[in-house]
């Protein structure tokens, strides 16, 4: 625990005005017995409570003194001993001061607490405003960072279709097989440099442990053109010197030498 922040929180002036709940005053209690600086807090507050009451008393003016004394049917000598009207009963004032600056003494200390609450309030409110304002700055940091996630896919996929519009690509569309028509893809062919480049626009989500496998199909024999990883949008195969169609089949994860044509989705002539 900061004891700092904990000074700072306002529980001190709950705890010596009274406003302070069951469970705050057991833990005050508790953390002013091994926290010397809390004690000194809670000590520096009172006295600052009682320097409030003495700074604040307002004299009382002889003329507004003698109307009190008057009213209260009292009487009141030089040497400030107070005569009832039965001069059996004698009261002496302590220091000169009437109970009328005591009430004002009071009253400041009533403003002393409003203000130490209003301070509290004020506390309170700060903390939730920063705790807001952390949580603004988390979102200002995430919408960046998304930012820079789709700039990251939109410069890649400009470059991709660049790519795949060049005037040496050859497009191949992979068309779905008998019972599997919904499948499709596209094959881009570099016909100069012989790269290879797959979309896979249509193709199920491969079952754990299976993975997709592009074919180069040369005089009927197949050619192991690479498997589909994790890529977004274009994926880039292995290099084929030849090829006159391409095929795409369902296997094990990793590859196989050579095609499982029971698994076998889209195919396409060039």
């Amino acid at each position: 625990m900061n004891i700092k922040e904990y000074i700072q929180s306002g529980i001190i002036e709950s705890y010596v005005l009274g406003l302070a709940d069951t469970e705050e005053i057991a833990e005050l209690e508790q953390l002013r017995m091994q926290h010397p600086e809390i004690e000194q807090a809670i000590s520096a507050f009172e006295q600052e409570l009682e320097r409030s009451a003495t700074n604040n008393a307002v004299p009382v003016t002889p003329d507004i003194k003698a109307n009190l004394f008057d009213q209260l049917g009292l009487k009141q000598d030089v040497n400030n001993v107070q005569i009832t009207e039965d001069p059996k009963i004698v009261q002496l004032e302590s220091g000169g001061k009437t109970p009328f600056i005591k009430y004002l003494a009071a009253a400041s200390v009533i403003l002393f607490v409003i203000s130490a609450v209003f301070n509290i309030y004020t506390y309170n409110k700060y903390k939730n405003l920063e705790a807001e304002n952390r949580q603004l700055a988390l979102q200002r940091d995430q919408l960046y960072a998304n930012n820079n996630t789709i700039q990251t896919r939109l410069t890649e996929l400009d470059k991709n279709m660049q790519l795949i519009t060049g005037p040496d690509m050859i497009k191949v569309a992979l068309s779905g097989v008998a019972g599997k028509e919904s499948s499709q893809a596209v094959v881009y062919w570099n016909k100069n440099n012989k790269d290879v480049y797959l979309v896979a626009k249509a193709l199920p989500q491969a079952p754990k442990g299976k993975q997709y496998q592009l074919w180069a199909l040369m005089d009927g024999k197949p050619i192991d053109a690479g498997v589909l990883g994790n890529c977004n949008t274009v994926c880039k195969l292995k290099n084929i010197q030849n090829a006159q169609a391409f095929a795409i089949t369902l296997e094990n994860e990793g590859g196989s030498p050579t095609p499982n044509l029971e698994q076998l989705y889209v195919m396409g002539k060039i």
